[in-house]
């Protein structure tokens, strides 16, 4: 292709060129590919770097547009609307004195939200608001963004009553901030918008007690809203995460990092780590009382939601009410390799139920549950095959087999052992703290900054590569866990309110070593802007048996 006087060249991630005039934006080139996409683009990845749809393009570039299929793309979308929301209740309820929304945490396939000054939202107020959100997308109102002073900013934020926003920017070190308007609302958020109010057309707003959800389509099918399934057992346990927030006076970034400049994240490392305890003592009790029928506890979460820790430790509160834990690692009843069942692309899939031998494994559980001794097998992931090696195991009248696994809480691993002999727990990272009152921080994200510094300490691996896995890890996740989750007996948290001021110090060289080649430079540079937010703490107080050292080494478990 002959290059054009004033012209610039843009190459798209298929290989495609294209030239273009000098200062063109990104939205008007947008709209010569949107037919290849089955929802709106809402941003490009331009020479390896995520950029509003508003920037222009003065030289040469690679882009990559993305739709709301992409995470990056969904993030925008997310917190587009959360800005459309906000500004409708802000509309909606000023006359009755009430303007602030605050955005929780997930639910449902959407944010679970509140509004300050209601005690309970009902529905009237709800498709009042929801109205409002469908007219200011009908109007199609550009987003306005606009970088202004730290002083200036501060300002904002006292005049629209937001404190949360004027204690997370004391302890920032920038200079200046970036704002967005929408209408006459000025607000502060973490990340990219899509350029106009347009671009939004699929949400709705449902009622959750004491608050409400604001729903948004999925990844997988993103003009269709997904049916509203209650999670009951989730929303209590993110209750009591936030009661405990509430206990420490700790629910905001800001919050987290006064405490740490006054220099009291020993007192709260303490409370955060007995309070965890007390709940994994509660859970210990509760399977006492049930001692008669309950024979074995099932622990299942996602990757790093600290698992091994808190089986460990629920091992040791089990043996303080008298009962003998027997741990059981159902990676050992893998098939052979050969016969492992193949993933879509041809790989072994060994998150698969099907990886498992299933018959043998209940066969043995059985047997265990009548008093018999059996043969315990051993996996040698080197050959792929089992192996017995004398390890023999027979349970008495006041033990109780402990079996960790992502396939826990679904029945049919344990498809032959009656229902009353079996105890589930669900364990997750489910974060109560956020940046503020309109940004939240995704569990997602606490979980891959565990992981990055976990496979860095103890395998070597460097956080690109585990960015890389990170995606198919969370496909079997929502393949393998989450539809699972509600048949839990009991839910555990495993967020510790002060680890991200941990994480930092560990995660942050790792991602700083992603160079602006590598194709998780914009992953990288999004983790190191969020962690910029938190003071960094050392873990020096941090006790050997907490479930953050199953991470960043220390603990006193391995």
């Amino acid at each position: 292709m002959i290059k054009v006087e004033n012209q610039i060249e843009i190459t798209l991630d298929n290989g495609y060129k294209r030239q273009y005039p000098k200062g063109i934006g990104l939205i008007d080139i947008s709209k010569d590919f949107q037919s290849q996409f089955s929802s709106p683009i809402v941003a490009a990845i331009v020479n390896n770097k995520l950029a509003e749809l508003r920037e222009t393009i003065e030289h040469d570039a690679e882009i990559q547009f993305i739709d709301i299929t992409h995470k990056d793309g969904f993030r925008i979308y997310q917190r587009s609307l959360s800005f459309v929301l906000i500004l409708a209740a802000y509309e909606v309820l000023e006359e009755q004195g009430i303007t602030k929304v605050r955005i929780n945490h997930s639910m449902n396939n959407g944010f679970y939200c509140e509004i300050e000054g209601i005690p309970a939202v009902t529905k009237e107020i709800l498709q009042m608001v929801e109205q409002r959100m469908k007219e200011l997308v009908e109007q199609d109102l550009p987003f306005k963004k606009e970088t202004v002073s730290l002083d200036k900013a501060m300002d904002i934020f006292e005049e629209y009553q937001m404190y949360d926003k004027l204690q997370l920017f004391k302890y920032r070190r920038a200079s200046n901030v970036n704002l967005y308007q929408l209408s006459w609302l000025k607000n502060y958020f973490y990340g990219y918008m899509v350029p106009s109010t347009g671009y939004l057309q699929t949400f709705r707003l449902i009622p959750y007690a004491p608050g409400f959800i604001l729903q948004f389509p999925s990844r997988e099918n993103p003009n269709i809203l997904p049916p509203s399934v209650p999670h009951e057992k989730l929303s209590t346990i993110f209750i009591e995460s936030e009661k405990w927030g509430r206990i420490m006076n700790v629910d905001t970034t800001g919050a987290l990092n006064e405490i740490i400049s006054r220099g009291g994240i020993g007192d709260l490392i303490r409370v955060s780590e007995a309070l965890q305890e007390k709940k994994i003592a509660n859970i210990a009790d509760e399977i006492f009382n049930k001692k008669e029928q309950v024979k074995m506890v099932l622990i299942a979460g996602p990757s790093s939601s600290g698992k091994t820790t808190f089986a460990q430790r629920l091992s040791i509160q089990l043996r303080v009410n008298g009962i003998r834990p027997h741990p059981i690692s159902i990676d050992d009843y893998f098939v052979d390799r050969h016969v492992t069942p193949l993933d879509k692309e041809g790989n072994p899939d060994f998150e698969a139920l099907e990886a498992i031998d299933l018959e043998l494994f209940n066969q043995d559980l059985q047997d265990l549950l009548k008093g018999e001794e059996i043969s315990l097998p051993t996996y040698n992931f080197k050959t792929g095959r089992r192996e017995y090696r004398d390890h023999f195991l027979k349970i008495g009248e006041n033990d109780i087999l402990v079996i960790e696994g992502i396939h826990g809480l679904n029945d049919q691993l344990t498809k032959d052992i009656p229902k009353e002999n079996k105890f589930k727990i669900y364990i997750s990272a489910l974060t109560q703290l956020n940046l503020d009152e309109h940004n939240r921080i995704p569990t997602t994200d606490t979980r891959l900054l565990r992981r990055i510094v976990r496979d860095n300490q103890y395998r070597g691996m460097p956080a690109s590569q585990t960015i890389e896995m990170w995606p198919s890890v969370r496909r079997g996740e929502e393949r393998n866990m989450f539809p699972f989750q509600e048949q839990a007996d009991i839910m555990f948290n495993s967020a510790l309110v002060y680890e991200l001021a941990i994480l930092k110090q560990y995660a942050e060289p790792l991602l700083f070593q992603i160079d602006k080649q590598d194709p998780h430079y914009a992953e990288a540079k999004r983790l190191i802007k969020f962690l910029d937010y938190f003071l960094g703490v050392s873990s020096e107080e941090v006790p050997r048996n907490s479930i953050i050292r199953e991470f960043i080494g220390g603990s006193c478990f391995h």
